[in-house]
């Protein structure tokens, strides 16, 4: 029943390697959904988030304005330490209760958390074993260009905007080089699923 932690950069190829794990059985959590989730409309998290930021980050629909929040907190350290403490803690919460979920409906379950905000917010967590997805910052800012439709100005802000590559490496156990093509990703991704498996 090992539980993995799976983190990289923005267009780092994460999904690829957690979909390809799904491929082979894994039960995958994604932290940008259970994100989404504990803010969805009339939860107590999207009410603090109002609290703090203002009732404008709230659109007509009672749904959470991400444009509009995410120009407030962006590049403002302080503003994002904020809604972190607010969105983190229930982030968490959520999350061991998807992973007890999961072991509970099999015991011999591979969980996998695909979460971004690993180093920032879950390091310290019991993992088995933390997967880096890894490719250089001039890959990633092409993917987001390319497949994603941002400027290069656009792409350069979001990936320094997030931890160095240099801090999600000294945390892994596993690295996958996802620089090269889909092909190779997903062989790296079954070679790690046959590690997992083996265990």
């Amino acid at each position: 029943m090992p539980l993995i932690a799976l983190t990289g950069g923005i267009a780092s190829g994460k999904s690829t390697i957690a979909a390809r794990l799904a491929q082979h059985g894994a039960v995958i959590v994604d932290a940008d959904r259970i994100v989404r989730d504990v803010q969805s409309p009339g939860s107590p998290v999207l009410v603090r988030i109002a609290e703090e930021f203002g009732s404008d980050v709230i659109d007509e629909q009672g749904a959470l304005d991400r444009a509009m929040l995410s120009a407030r907190v962006f590049s403002d350290a302080a503003r994002l330490a904020a809604l972190n403490a607010i969105v983190h803690p229930a982030v968490r919460a959520e999350s061991q209760r998807r992973f007890a979920e999961a072991f509970e409906a099999d015991p011999e379950a591979v969980v996998v958390y695909d979460v971004p905000l690993l180093v920032e917010a879950r390091v310290d967590d019991p993992w088995d074993l933390i997967v880096v997805a890894d490719a250089p910052a001039e890959v990633r800012e092409r993917r987001l260009i390319e497949l994603r439709g941002m400027s290069g100005a656009q792409a350069r802000e979001r990936i320094a905007a997030q931890v160095s590559d240099a801090r999600r490496r000294a945390i892994a156990d596993v690295i996958i080089d996802t620089s090269g093509s889909l092909e190779a990703t997903r062989a790296q991704a079954d070679g790690l699923w046959e590690r997992l498996r083996a265990r």
